[in-house]
């Protein structure tokens, strides 16, 4: 079929003359829709407008997801969702924070708050083709260099042991009816903080647990066809750590993801010309409390060429334009905002982080009122108080060996760990020193309360 012109009457937008193109000649990448992430506070806005005003939760998440044609919707449908603990959660935690845990026996998907996958649960009832992407933020703190959830490096000898946690949270997902289409080894792996949880993964440490959990996947029914997806940063590293990836373990992920807090979309260019055949993914964007309809929509724009600053009027305009339409024009075959709602003020958060994107706080797709109210935005198409959610937190631990194991199983060695139930729990360990209990029986489990020292 000849490229067909059709013309749109004379001098639209000041132009003699405009046509538009179609060549059906040639193809470009699938786009599998757009959305946002469900991060523990959107999900407990959600389940708190639920029980607040059931009528109102529903119709929100039609409007939200309904991919009913001619219906009053956005139609999103790819919900990114994080494995544990982020800066936008309740209070932190992993899937499996016993320390010393090689064999993953304290490992429970149900550490997460049940409104995560209640509130999954029903955007699927909604939407049944939703594709969900899972990425954690940090390995558990006992995993790390730096001992705790905030920043630092995965420790090598738990290479292994860390796929094994991925693959282990990928089966606890399916268990609750929700087989991720996707999953990415790190967010921001580049980026630590010392305020919520993070981790720093070069790409060759992300290459190796990425083909460790690409073999568990592979072996495994109903987890071959999850994408492995690398990177998760910024758009102005495109030439940089994903292709590194990519000539490292280009032959286990199926490609990369951006986010948009530094760079262009035009960027994603730089890997698309060096791996053709590797899929793109733009799964993180925010917009910034502050800014209205009309400054965002009167500001003229390129959306190839962003100012500066990342966090003023123009910007956030051009940005929801490079995320919506430039990312997409970029071969992304999906974009996703941040989180998916928070209220006014950009909370839920994580005690101690402080106000984020930019300060006045980031903003939801949707914002949800204590009264049981939402409205749709412009995005729709210090470290101890984090520690503990209160000065006497209530730990269990049983006896757990002073010896330390310098030499963790291999990646075999781990599937043939014994699986009856632990009857260890979870222990967070953080920056305090918690009393160990060598005298105890070892099937003997006690409860202690602990006092937090800055608290006398």
């Amino acid at each position: 079929m000849p490229a067909l012109r059709i013309g749109l009457g004379s001098k639209p937008l000041g132009h003699s003359k405009l046509n538009v193109v179609l060549d059906d000649t040639r193809e470009y990448q699938p786009v599998l829709g757009l959305g946002g992430t469900l991060t523990d506070s959107s999900a407990q806005l959600f389940s708190n407008i639920k029980t607040r005003n059931s009528r109102n939760y529903w119709e929100m998440l039609n409007y939200l997801f309904s991919p009913v044609e001619g219906a009053n919707a956005a139609g999103l449908s790819y919900v990114r969702v994080p494995l544990g603990a982020s800066d936008f959660s309740e209070k932190v935690y992993s899937y499996d924070d016993f320390d010393g845990d090689l064999c993953l026996n304290d490992f429970d998907i149900d550490y997460a708050p049940a409104y995560v996958f209640d509130v999954l649960k029903d955007i699927q009832a909604v939407n049944s083709m939703l594709r969900v992407h899972v990425v954690p933020w940090s390995p558990p703190a006992w995993m790390k260099d730096s001992g705790t959830a905030f920043g630092g490096f995965l420790k090598s000898q738990y290479i292994p042991i860390y796929a094994h946690y991925l693959f282990k949270s990928l089966q606890g997902f399916q268990k609750k009816g929700i087989t991720p289409y996707a999953i990415s080894v790190q967010n921001e792996p580049m980026y630590e903080s010392n305020t919520h949880p993070s981790a720093k993964f070069t790409p060759q440490t992300e290459a190796q647990v990425g083909r460790a959990l690409k073999d568990l996947m592979k072996g495994s029914a109903g987890l071959s066809n999850t994408k492995l997806i690398g990177f998760e940063h910024n758009w102005d590293q495109a030439g940089g750590y994903p292709s590194q990836l990519m000539q490292i373990a280009g032959d286990i992920f199926d490609g990369v993801a951006f986010h948009c807090f530094s760079g262009s979309a035009g960027e994603q260019d730089k890997f698309r010309a060096a791996y053709p055949d590797k899929e793109i993914y733009l799964t993180e964007c925010s917009g910034t409390i502050g800014s209205d309809w009309w400054s965002d929509i009167k500001v003229n724009f390129s959306p190839l060429a962003l100012p500066e600053s990342p966090f003023n009027e123009s910007y956030q305009w051009q940005k929801y334009t490079d995320m919506l339409i430039g990312s997409i024009e970029h071969n992304a075959r999906a974009a996703l905002m941040w989180n998916l709602a928070l209220d006014g003020s950009g909370n839920p958060r994580l005690p101690g982080t402080g106000a984020k994107c930019g300060g006045a706080g980031c903003r939801g797709i949707v914002t949800v009122n204590s009264n049981g109210t939402w409205s749709v935005n412009q995005e729709s198409p210090a470290p101890n108080a984090t520690k503990f959610s209160s000065l006497n937190q209530i730990l269990q631990r049983s006896k757990k060996s002073s010896a330390t194991q310098q030499n963790p199983p291999s990646l075999d060695e781990i599937l043939r760990c014994p699986t009856k139930p632990s009857i260890a729990r979870r222990v967070l360990r953080e920056d305090f020193m918690l009393p160990t209990l060598e005298d105890l029986p070892t099937a003997h489990t006690t409860t202690f309360a602990y006092q937090d020292p800055d608290a006398a």
